[in-house]
């Protein structure tokens, strides 16, 4: 039976802080609704300290902020992009139209249509999240998006121009200097300035997470990215520094990210409690690392590898990093993951920065049904039929029948009036 060696804030505690969040976002979005780019413009002001002319940066505004990044960023930030590109490009292969003939004269298909206009939000901050842009911009052009507006707050005052020019070459339509719940508020309803999108994408605080649920139904969104969590399963064949460095290298990101580690091995239990004590006291963000630890880590020792996937698919982590002798067996057993990163070669900082994969990814157990952003999420499958002449007639007196069968009498009328047309019976009655 597992056991729990450290635990991290009752659930009550999360839910009153959840709360207070939600009413704070419902006030925003209900004060942008009803009155648009004016109270972007004040609530920008109140919130980033910043009001310019226009968020929107204009052509000759990103060529200047591309030109003074430095040329090995550029070449860091392509690399990076290259990389997602090729990886997203071979999941769109995946996606195949379809038409088959089910039965003689019956014609079904599905086609993968790109939804027309997404808007993605690039988290800035503490961080400036570079990367955001590959994965959200870069991904919704290699699906097919016709337009896809990008929206990134500044930092203390100044443009992130390190971030603006990963969305420039990413291959953003437009870029707005503009964060937070009223970001996602004006792509969202819409604005005087801002033409609405279809879909929102891309992760952010609690905030903007509560804006994207709650603005879900208006617009699609790609999945309710909360706090980044990480989990690593070790064996005895793991090291406590290796443990400690992967699970402080999520807990930065913010004071509310969950961070656990299930292994078989008692003595690595209490040697990653003491080198995370150790790490955190040299860690420059150690300050916001050691929140994250003390409130929301967890350790919890278990009896076998079958028990560690039991356990790692209750938890139903973001990331999860297997460092045991052979990961190939959580690869193939575990189900409940947003991605898993296999052996001590990897870690979730290669995932999150340049390796191909998508990091914007299910948290708070949401990996239980789905997975992380793709070109996929960017993609209507819509169906479509064609019936024969010839067999229609067919078709429509087993349909009558059925729809008789639930009291639905115009639908039976549809059958019906095929059966009457293009049959050689007599009508049903």
């Amino acid at each position: 039976m597992a056991e729990y060696i450290k635990t991290g804030k009752s659930t009550t505690e999360i839910a009153k802080a959840d709360a207070e969040v939600r009413e704070a976002v419902q006030k925003i979005l209900d004060d942008v609704q009803q009155r648009g780019d004016t109270a972007v413009r004040e609530l920008s002001a109140k919130f980033d300290h910043w009001s310019p002319e226009s968020f929107r940066l204009t052509q000759d505004q990103i060529d200047t902020i591309i030109k003074s990044i430095p040329e090995q960023t550029i070449n860091d930030i392509k690399f990076a992009q290259a990389n997602v590109r090729r990886f997203a490009e071979a999941q769109r292969a995946a996606l195949k139209d379809i038409e088959v003939e089910t039965m003689p004269g019956v014609i079904l298909g599905h086609k993968n249509i790109p939804v027309n206009s997404v808007g993605c939000y690039i988290p800035g901050g503490r961080y400036p999240m570079v990367a955001s842009a590959h994965m959200s911009v870069l991904t919704a052009k290699v699906a097919g998006v016709k337009r896809v507006i990008a929206c990134t707050p500044p930092i203390n005052g100044k443009i992130p121009a390190a971030t603006v020019t990963a969305m420039a070459l990413a291959g953003a339509d437009e870029i707005y200097i503009l964060g937070g719940v009223q970001a996602m508020a004006a792509m969202g309803f819409g604005t005087k300035s801002i033409c609405p999108v279809d879909m929102l994408v891309g992760p952010g605080n609690a905030f903007v997470a509560e804006a994207k649920r709650q603005l879900f139904g208006k617009v699609g969104i790609d999945l309710l990215a909360g706090p980044t969590e990480t989990l690593v399963i070790a064996d005895e064949t793991a090291d406590a520094e290796m443990v400690a460095t992967d699970l402080l290298g999520q807990a930065e990101h913010g004071p509310t990210s969950p961070c656990a580690l299930i292994t078989t091995s008692r003595i690595l239990a209490f040697e990653t409690i003491k080198e995370i004590e150790r790490q955190l006291q040299l860690l420059p963000t150690g300050e916001v690392a050691r929140i994250a630890w003390e409130d929301n880590g967890r350790i919890i020792l278990v009896n076998s590898l079958e028990e560690a996937v039991i356990e790692a698919d209750k938890l139903a982590y973001e990331h999860v990093e297997v460092l045991t002798k052979n990961p190939e067996y959580f690869k193939k057993n575990m189900t409940n993951f947003g991605a898993l990163f296999l052996g001590p070669e990897t870690n979730v900082a290669y995932g999150d920065k340049v390796i191909g994969t998508n990091h914007t990814l299910p948290t708070k157990g949401a990996a239980r049904y789905t997975g992380g952003l793709w070109v996929g999420k960017f993609i209507k499958t819509c169906t479509y039929q064609k019936v024969k002449p010839e067999v229609t007639a067919q078709i429509g007196e087993y349909c009558t029948r059925l729809c008789e069968l639930e009291n639905f009498a115009a639908h039976a009328e549809q059958a019906k009036l095929r059966v009457k047309r293009y049959g050689n019976k007599e009508v049903i009655k």
